[in-house]
Formats: C-alpha cells, structure tokens, sequence
C-alpha cells in the first residue's frame, strides 16, 4: 500500500503572488493527496484578514489536511498580541489545535509546534514536547510510516547557517530515532532540498529523511522558484519526494526533480535510480 502526502509550506498571506494560489488549488486537485500537510507561516504578519485569506485557501485543498503554525503566525509589531495572546487567531482561524495528529493504517503523521513569542524569528522544542512525541512515536504499530511535521528545520540546504536549525534539534532527534521516525517535514528557509540526518546527526542510531519545502505561494522567494513537494511512502520502504516547481511560462506547477529513498536497518539512505543497483529493504 502507498500513501501521497501533499506538503505545503510558507504561504504567507499578506505578500502573495497573485497567479499561485489558483494554480496550486488545479495540482492539488490533479495530485489528489490522502494528506495535505501545511508545515508553517500561513501568513505574512498574522493579522485577522490574512488567516482569513488562508482559512479560505485551506477550505478549498483536499482533506484530510493537518497544519502546523510558523513564526509569521505569531504577531510581530503588537507585543501585548505577542506576547499575550500568541497564536490565538492561528487557533481562532486555522486549526484549535497546535500540534495536530493524523493516523491512518499507512502513515502516522504528527505536528510539533516551534513558533514561539521570544523568537522573533528562530523556533525551538521544548523537553515536554520531546518526551511526549516519543511516547506517541514508540506506540506507533511498526509497519506504519513515523513523520514529523515542524515549521523550523532540522537540516539546512547549503549556504545557510546551522543558526537556522530549530532549538533543540539534536536533543529531539536523540529520543525520536530510537522509536523510528521517518520522515521530518518542514519549511522556514524557503528552499526546497530532501536529504537524510546522516551527516549533521551521525551519532543517533536511526538516519530519518528531513524533507524541506519551498514556499508554495509567497512573493518572498529568496531567489528560488515557487515549490511544494509531493511525497510518496510506500509500505514503510520506499519513499518518493518530487518537488513541484511554479513555471511562468506553462502557468502552472510542474514536477521539477524527484529523490528516492530505501529503508535499510541503518535507517533512509538516498538512492540514484541511474545506479542500476537492486533495492535492498529492511523488514519492519
């Protein structure tokens, strides 16, 4: 069996490209995802009209959907906003709840909240959500998928600084590799990059894939492409990451590039299908 989740992320509502929405509205449709997963700042700076804007967005994306907050959805200018009522219109607009769950017989997927009122634009983990999403993690029946959905990253794509990296990060992978987690999905740096925990993270003993996603829909591309990813895990073995891509001139999102990953006991390893090497999985 397989599942196809659908990761969006860093729409930001309040600076949208006016084309985007509509667009990736038509491939959301095309992809028809089992999930639509949002992994952070639905918006520009958190005021009521722009969730407003998004809420009308998400309403109209296949469902399930599960949507974590990101730093732009925590109010920056208003302190009394910030530092009192935080992610209140999040909760208000978008989802009650800031650390959604989503299970299926394929996929248990969990959202952690990094957003925070002290960091103006940095995200940590504190150790209640460490202990408690490792509880959740290990009670995970072993032939479904284990991912993580935060809105601040736990790799960086090259050219970025290791500042980037969500706090707390190597504690949080500690106590999660051990109970198999799959896949860390995230956003925050507006890059779209797959790559596993191997190099930053080689002392734990389970190597997870950290699929990071573009910004969907945002003029504040930081020089890439508009991006989401689409992601397909197949019976915990193989998981297919392809980011989509904005084309100006098709109008449209196209699929841009693809990394496959195998399941092997030491955890995800990135294949090159061009190899012409046999799959060789790990049983569950």
């Amino acid at each position: 069996m397989s599942r196809v989740v659908l990761h969006l992320s860093d729409l930001h509502f309040g600076r949208i490209a006016p084309a985007l929405p509509e667009a990736l509205l038509k491939a959301a449709q095309q992809i028809a995802p089992d999930l639509v997963v949002v992994s952070g700042d639905l918006t520009q700076r958190a005021k009521i009209v722009e969730f407003q804007q998004a809420h009308a967005f998400l309403e109209q994306l296949p469902y399930p959907r599960l949507v974590v907050p990101g730093n732009h959805d925590v109010p920056l200018h208003n302190l009394y906003a910030r530092f009192v009522h935080r992610l209140s219109r999040f909760q208000t607009y978008i989802s009650a709840d800031l650390e959604p769950v989503y299970e299926d017989p394929e996929m248990a997927v969990f959202g952690v909240n990094t957003a925070r009122s002290s960091t103006w634009k940095g995200g940590r983990i504190n150790s209640r959500q460490i202990e408690g999403l490792r509880t959740r993690l290990c009670a995970t029946s072993p032939g479904v998928a284990r991912i993580v959905v935060t809105h601040h990253p736990f790799e960086v794509p090259p050219g970025f600084h290791h500042r980037e990296l969500v706090g707390s990060a190597r504690a949080a992978l500690e106590r999660w590799t051990d109970c198999g987690a799959d896949l860390l999905l995230c956003g925050h740096l507006h890059v779209g990059e797959s790559t596993t925990t191997l190099q930053r993270y080689s002392h734990v003993g389970w190597q997870a894939i950290v699929v990071a996603a573009g910004t969907a829909t945002s003029t504040r591309g930081r020089g890439a492409a508009n991006s989401f990813n689409v992601i397909r895990v197949e019976d915990r073995q193989i998981v297919d990451v392809s980011k989509w891509t904005w084309d100006e001139t098709a109008g449209g999102f196209q699929e841009s590039s693809e990394a496959r990953f195998v399941r092997t006991e030491a955890g995800w390893v990135r294949r090159d299908d061009s190899s012409g090497e046999p799959v060789r999985t790990a049983p569950v």
